[in-house]
């Protein structure tokens, strides 16, 4: 047990997963301060009411295929309370048609071609066939590039537009040409350094399932109740002096060790001292902190830009029918503005009963593409709307009721995006902050968007900053 006192710099589930960890580490006697500029916790987690049900207006699920979600469920009390989807698979768009998203891919990439031929066209099935093996490995013992422009060049344009794109945009909203293979698909990088085909690698990484191997269960969960209730008894857990509507502005190095926190409106200051800091917030926050501290660090967080997107969710009458999938995702090569409908409800069945109203929510937003998002919130529904019932009604014609209620959630610059370079530029980034002292890095800019790796992200740099004050 300490008498430490340690500043957690940003209130979403990376910071209040540090906050928890540190005091699991320190132990009752440690003070935690936890700083948020915004008036709630949670960051992109935020279950809000809705039609009667718990919606989700942001992050919508776990990843539980990796084990920080669900071990932080089991910290806090609401391992009981986890919940996986049903059994109705995901659907592609593709030439006004809903096909179930191919099987045995990993993100669209196939094994081998034969298990995309029919999500091809005949000259772009010809192109994926034309796969030759490289001179050597795909990538260098440290090299990185664009997962766009390495599928396109194994595989084909339609590849990567037709069934990497839509799910790539819809867990980034990102460019393709831009995102880096090893930030956003660690594990393939990982095998594209020994093989020198994708499909090779791919198959690598996930063997053909033997006969009669038990279907592998799906890898996402989410809390019944709402995430945010993963928020509220991770924060209950970790019991710290909450400061929201706090923004830190500026960190200064104590004689001695340890830091000052600058905070509140310019012309009256206040200090909150800290032997040790973790900061968890976006980039250009986290860069502004950093500043005169750590010169590879504030670079390598201001290469991180962001995307914009927006949730258009919709109640219609308990009973509409809908087309036997969980959703659709739709690639921009379609044309369409959405990118991505959920079935909200029949994807967690938790949420039906007999007369509850089907709740559906629909995504949009590119990276570069902010005119699209520059709508007043009911021209923005008009058009998610307009665009789900044109998907439905090409695919045979389902014909969607008018909304019993809408609602619109913005998250602009949501999604950090991650270059060609970013993971290197990262680890460089916290050596530099390693040899600093008593401050450590947490979040998305980091590490990744989705929950699981905030946790763990969150759950990395507690650890870092309490071997260093214990």
């Amino acid at each position: 047990m300490t008498m430490a006192r340690v500043l957690v710099i940003g209130g979403g589930i990376a910071g209040l997963t540090a906050a928890h960890r540190l005091r699991q580490r320190l132990g009752p006697g440690a003070e935690i301060v936890l700083a948020e500029a915004s008036d709630r916790l949670g960051g992109k987690i935020h279950s809000l009411p809705f039609a009667g049900l718990t919606v989700e207006a942001g992050a919508e699920s776990l990843l539980a295929a990796r084990p920080e979600p669900a071990a932080l469920a089991e910290e806090v009390g609401l391992g009981e309370a986890l919940r996986r989807p049903g059994e109705y698979p995901a659907a592609l768009l593709l030439d006004g048609e809903l096909k179930p998203f191919p099987a045995g891919t990993f993100m669209g990439l196939p094994r081998t071609i034969d298990d995309i031929a029919s999500y091809l066209s005949t000259e772009g099935l010809a192109e994926a066939k034309r796969e030759r093996p490289t001179s050597g490995p795909l990538l260098g013992p440290e090299e990185d590039r664009s997962i766009g422009d390495l599928v396109a060049q194994q595989l084909g344009i339609e590849v990567r537009d037709r069934l990497l794109e839509p799910i790539l945009a819809g867990i980034y909203a990102g460019d393709l040409d831009r995102l880096s293979v090893a930030a956003v698909m660690p594990q393939l990088a990982t095998h594209l350094r020994t093989h020198q085909r994708l499909t090779d690698a791919v198959c690598a990484m996930l063997p053909a399932p033997e006969p009669n191997q038990p279907k592998r269960p799906n890898p996402l969960a989410t809390i019944e109740g709402g995430l945010g209730r993963l928020v509220r008894a991770t924060a209950q857990h970790a019991k710290p002096d909450l400061r929201l509507r706090t923004t830190v502005r500026q960190l200064r190095g104590r004689p001695g060790g340890g830091w000052h926190a600058v905070c509140g409106p310019v012309p009256y200051p206040s200090l909150i001292a800290a032997d040790a800091v973790v900061v968890a917030v976006p980039a250009t926050p986290a860069a502004q902190l950093l500043e005169g501290h750590a010169t590879t660090a504030v670079a390598a967080l201001r290469e991180v830009d962001y995307a914009s997107v927006a949730l258009a969710t919709f109640a219609f009458p308990s009973g509409t029918t809908l087309p036997a999938h969980s959703g659709f995702l739709v690639p921009a090569s379609s044309g369409h503005e959405i990118k991505a409908a959920t079935f909200f409800t029949r994807k967690w069945p938790h949420l039906t009963t007999e007369d509850a109203p089907v709740i559906m929510r629909v995504s949009l937003g590119r990276y570069g593409a902010v005119r699209s998002l520059q709508r007043p919130d009911a021209d923005l529904a008009n058009l998610a709307l307009r665009e789900v019932r044109a998907c439905l009604g090409s695919d045979g014609g389902t014909e969607l009721p008018e909304p019993l209620k809408w609602r619109v959630n913005r998250w602009g610059g949501g999604l950090p995006q991650y270059t060609p370079g970013h993971s290197l530029r990262m680890s460089q980034a916290r050596a530099e902050l390693a040899q600093l002292g008593g401050i450590a890095l947490a979040g998305a800019a980091a590490d990744g968007v989705g929950i699981a790796a905030c946790i763990a992200s969150g759950r990395a740099a507690a650890d870092s900053v309490a071997d260093q004050v214990l």
